[in-house]
């Protein structure tokens, strides 16, 4: 199995579906973890010196920070519903506690922060839609904190991709410290099939293929690119969603596509 994919964890961890850390991955800036929590359960998130922004995948819940409590959010039992979730920023130094009020996941995206934004509840109203690609290259883009929200370094969007479509494609990368050509930022794709047997298939690879890696990835796996492109392709008779967390020097997503294939883009527009 590749070392660039964490199989689905669920059985194992008292809900904890999946835990990377920058140690365990081999690199700087990301981390991730998705829980699931049964109704009434509850989880207390420490910040640390990262920032956090923690997702509501599915289900309903209170929250609280230091100095923030919202009530009774989310709004959607899928990530398939086509719905924008419910998520809360905290900086570093702060925490936040999630109580369930139905079955939850919620994913937790961390990197490094500087303190320097409050937190707060960033609402489906909040998050950004595109759709990008034509045919089977289209896609559907939700920013949940990108562009439209500021942070310290993570940068947060989900995507729903069609049943027998491509997504991340044509390929791109974005693994050079090198603005405003491009922008070095390590990458966790959390991958949802519906339904939930299915499959995709997800390349990693960079120009001299020293690195090289093509996986099979099912319900609940997880994607580390910590370099080179990452093209998603999903089979007839399933969609696929996953979550996407970057961060990297600096928080902005400048990205090249793979020359070799840059040309499907005028097909695109």
């Amino acid at each position: 199995m590749s070392y660039l994919l964490s199989k689905n964890k669920k059985n194992d961890n008292n809900g904890l579906i999946q835990k990377v850390t920058p140690q365990s991955a081999n690199w700087q800036y990301v981390g991730f973890e998705v829980q699931a929590l049964a109704k009434s359960e509850s989880i207390n998130i420490e910040s640390l010196s990262d920032e956090i922004c923690v997702v509501i995948l599915s289900g309903k819940v209170d929250a609280s920070t230091r100095t923030e409590n919202w009530q009774n959010i989310g709004d959607r039992m899928s990530v398939f519903e086509k719905k924008a979730p419910y998520s809360i920023y905290s900086p570093a130094n702060d925490f936040v506690t999630v109580t369930a009020l139905t079955d939850v996941e919620i994913a937790i995206c961390r990197a490094p922060g500087k303190g320097g934004y409050q937190a707060k509840l960033i609402t489906p109203e909040q998050c950004q839609y595109e759709t990008r690609g034509i045919n089977t290259n289209t896609r559907h883009v939700c920013n949940i904190l990108f562009s439209n929200e500021a942070a310290d370094s993570l940068l947060v969007c989900e995507v729903i991709t069609p049943s027998g479509n491509w997504s991340s494609y044509p390929p791109h990368k974005h693994d050079t410290d090198a603005a405003p050509a491009e922008t070095q930022l390590e990458e966790t794709y959390y991958h949802k099939i519906d339904p939930p047997q299915g499959f995709v298939f997800q390349r990693v690879y960079n120009d001299d293929r020293s690195l090289d890696e093509t996986m099979s990835v099912e319900d609940g796996d997880v994607v580390m690119v910590p370099e080179g492109y990452h093209p998603v392709g999903v089979p007839h008779g399933y969609q696929s969603y996953y979550l996407n967390v970057m961060a990297g020097p600096s928080r902005n997503w400048i990205f090249n596509n793979d020359p070799d294939h840059e040309w499907i883009i005028a097909q695109d527009i």
